[in-house]
Parts: C-alpha cells; structure tokens; sequence
C-alpha cells in the first residue's frame, strides 16, 4: 500500500473539484519539505503560502478545460507529491515567475524540484510553473501516474541530491 491508497484514495476530498490546501493531503516527505521551505522563506522575509496541495481528476478537467492548466489529466498533485505555493508581497499575491527565483534553492536544498528549472538547471525550459514545487523527478512521473510506483521516503528527484530520512 501506499500514502496514495491509504489516504488520498480514502479522502472525502478525492472527487472534489475545489482547490485543496490541506497539507495533510501531501505524502509526508513532501508535506515536511514544503513546511520546511515555508517557515525558511518567511525566515528570508518572504511570505509563502500553499495554495493547492491534491488536485482531483475532476479539477484537473475544469483547470484543462478553462486553460489554466497544460495537462488534460491529472499530474504529480494528484498523488500527495506536489504543491503550489503563492508569493504574497504587502498582502498581494505575486504570478509574475521571477520574484520566485528563491524557491530553485529551497528546493534543491529541501529536496523538492521547483518548477522553474524542473530539477534540470541547465536546461532551457518553455514552460515555467513558478510557485510549483513537487518530489517527484519528471523522468519518473509515467511511472507515478501509471500506478507502478511510488516515492519512499528515500527517495530523491535528483541523483545529485540524497533525501533526508
């Protein structure tokens, strides 16, 4: 069994098509990573909050279907190993991708992968999520999505990076 099957599947929340940001809903190494990347940045002067944390198959469809989302079904949200986060400056939340550039570190550093460089830096990327942050490598996410795998609490998405146990 998995944190997936145990508790996101059990989730009265699991066909909502609602934004959740019930951090209890975040396999519990990401819920850690993104608790520990909030309390960091607000220690750094910048005031995080998590937005959405599960993401239903049903919302992922109403985000697809208004164009805010790129994917038609659902991604790493939907198996507790992603969150979205919100920059707010003075009380007003920030979209624009470059006041989130913080979070690339954070992340490397709490073993998460922004989506700003998606885990790979050095690489060009069309498509920025800034205030995303997930724990799961894109290279591994078919078989996440698929059903095959889940992260243990070993796990990195980064060879360069060992996750904290």
């Amino acid at each position: 069994m998995s944190f997936y099957t145990d508790v996101i599947a059990r989730s009265p929340l699991f066909h909502t098509t609602g934004a959740v940001n019930d951090l209890a809903l975040l396999e519990p190494v990401t819920r850690a990573a993104v608790q520990a990347i909030v309390a960091e940045a607000k220690a750094m002067r910048h005031e995080l909050r998590v937005l959405e944390t599960y993401r239903s198959c049903e919302r992922q469809a109403v985000l697809f279907g208004r164009g805010a989302s790129k994917l038609k079904t659902v991604g790493v949200h939907h198996y507790g190993c992603a969150a979205d986060l919100g920059l707010y400056i003075l009380g007003r939340y920030i979209g624009a991708a470059e006041p989130y550039r913080f979070l690339v570190d954070l992340c490397a550093k709490h073993g998460l992968i922004s989506g700003i460089d998606w885990g790979e830096p050095a690489k060009r990327h069309t498509f920025i999520d800034a205030g995303h942050v997930q724990r799961t490598a894109v290279q591994d996410q078919p078989r996440l999505f698929a059903g095959s795998w889940f992260p243990d609490p070993l796990y990195s998405p980064s060879p360069t990076r060992v996750a904290k146990a």
